[in-house]
């Protein structure tokens, strides 16, 4: 009922919030640090996305993903051209990215409703999700730190 009101929010929108924020500009993907007592965001200022590194670009993509599964959506190629705001001219590049995500154990391929690589869509892999999950049952206090670096 609170919720609804909203007088109150859910456990860890406010991440969802950030993320979703870092989006809309087109930001790097932030950093998130959980520590015993708060969860710390860095949030890094606008970067082009030729001067991304490899692990900018795959945890942009892992975050990117699981924002679309909370949203009840699934990621794709296109999708995610659109969170870094490509042109459809590089499907190639973003292939990459998402292989290299695969690779790295953070996200798998959504078999459930195509097999077709064109319609190929993707979700969080089930630890993963279980494990940030864990992150934020041990978030103990209603502080949370948000750092604004423009690395």
């Amino acid at each position: 009922m609170m919720r609804r009101m909203r007088i109150c929010e859910e456990k860890g929108s406010g991440i969802d919030k950030v993320i979703s924020a870092s989006e809309l500009y087109q930001l790097p993907a932030p950093d998130f640090r959980v520590g015993d007592v708060r969860t710390t965001s860095v949030m890094f200022a606008h970067k082009d996305f030729k001067d991304m590194s490899k692990s900018d670009r795959i945890r942009a993509c892992y975050q990117h993903c699981v924002l679309e599964y909370v949203n009840n959506r699934r990621m794709s190629n296109q999708s995610l051209r659109e969170r870094f705001g490509l042109p459809s001219s590089k499907v190639e590049v973003v292939s990459v990215i998402i292989n290299q995500t695969i690779e790295a154990g953070k996200i798998k391929l959504d078999d459930s409703e195509s097999t077709s690589r064109r319609y190929a869509r993707y979700v969080p892999y089930l630890w993963v999700r279980r494990s940030v999950y864990l992150n934020a049952k041990r978030y103990r206090s209603d502080r949370a730190e948000i750092i604004f670096t423009n690395q």
